[in-house]
């Protein structure tokens, strides 16, 4: 069962798995609060979209990267010298590298309450943004004192995990958090393109279809299921959502939200925890595809 997965794995988990065209669906804990992590790329991204398609931006406008725009992370956070890119190749970034400084600038320039609008339309009223990458790092320099950039990484270094649980960055019910219902919700929108124009749910689907991290939620399938998707990472954090879509034309929407007691930055059982329960998930939907194997019915809950 997906839950004994990730619990054996020592995490706690979130996870809602849903066929999309019919009515099957799976749950582990599918409405209690997780922390959303990187996960919230998708509807910024989703956002940029569909104001691109509304033709309210140009995605060939371009921003510039300093040293002072730079968060940690993947992309251009590991850039020596400024980077100038199109709102395109951000959104690019954004979605395949997990860019944070890309994603502030798009951030920057969608507009927060934008993005929380889009989520109130698509009736995802558990889901909550506090701000940007940038702004949830704030809010641990605040919890733990640091006076800038510098004394937040030497006072991080010399955290206890349990100063760092307790920082908001990590508590769903004081950050950005959403529920594994609500996000497979989001992918079955955006697959069935009544998220936003046409248009902009296959470029968001195209990005996430080019997603780099490929060891958690991809890794689980065989080559022949295309998979697009989305991490998140956070400290404790391991997150993915994605969308599997079979050979004989059937699509699952899952969303796998874990939380580690521990802080270390490598952890490849969860990783692959991740992907085993999703996939057990959709295995355990009732459904008549040759390409994978029952063991329940749907709407199974463990």
């Amino acid at each position: 069962m997906p839950g004994k997965i990730l619990e054996a794995a020592g995490v706690r988990g979130w996870l809602h798995a849903r066929c999309l065209g019919c009515a099957g669906e799976y749950g582990f804990q599918p409405d209690e609060p997780a922390v959303l992590a990187s996960v919230v790329k998708v509807p910024l991204v989703l956002e940029l979209a569909r104001q691109a398609s509304a033709g309210q931006l140009d995605l060939s406008d371009r921003i510039r990267i300093t040293a002072a725009d730079r968060l940690g992370g993947t992309g251009t956070a590991g850039c020596a010298d400024d980077v100038e890119l199109s709102l395109r190749d951000a959104a690019l970034f954004t979605l395949s590298l997990s860019d944070n400084t890309a994603a502030d600038l798009l951030f920057d320039r969608v507009g927060l309450d934008n993005v929380r609008s889009l989520l109130r339309e698509l009736g995802l009223t558990r889901t909550r943004i506090v701000g940007s990458p940038k702004v949830v790092v704030a809010t641990m320099a605040e919890d733990i004192g640091a006076r800038d950039a510098a004394d937040f990484a030497q006072r991080f270094a010399a955290l206890t995990p349990g100063e760092v649980f307790a920082t908001r960055a990590l508590d769903p019910l004081r950050t950005s958090a959403t529920t594994a219902r609500e996000m497979s919700a989001l992918l079955a929108a955006i697959a069935d393109e009544t998220a936003g124009q046409p248009e902009a749910c296959r470029w968001v689907r195209q990005l996430m279809g080019q997603q780099l991290n490929w060891h958690r939620l991809t890794a689980a399938f065989p080559p022949e299921v295309r998979v697009w998707a989305k991490t998140g990472s956070l400290l404790a954090v391991r997150n993915e959502i994605g969308v599997a879509e079979y050979p004989d034309g059937t699509r699952y929407a899952v969303a796998v939200f874990t939380q580690a007691p521990t802080l270390e930055s490598r952890l490849p059982d969860v990783d692959h925890a991740i992907g085993e329960a999703a996939r057990t998930a959709i295995e355990l939907i009732d459904h008549d595809s040759p390409y994978t194997t029952l063991h329940g019915r749907a709407g199974e809950s463990c």
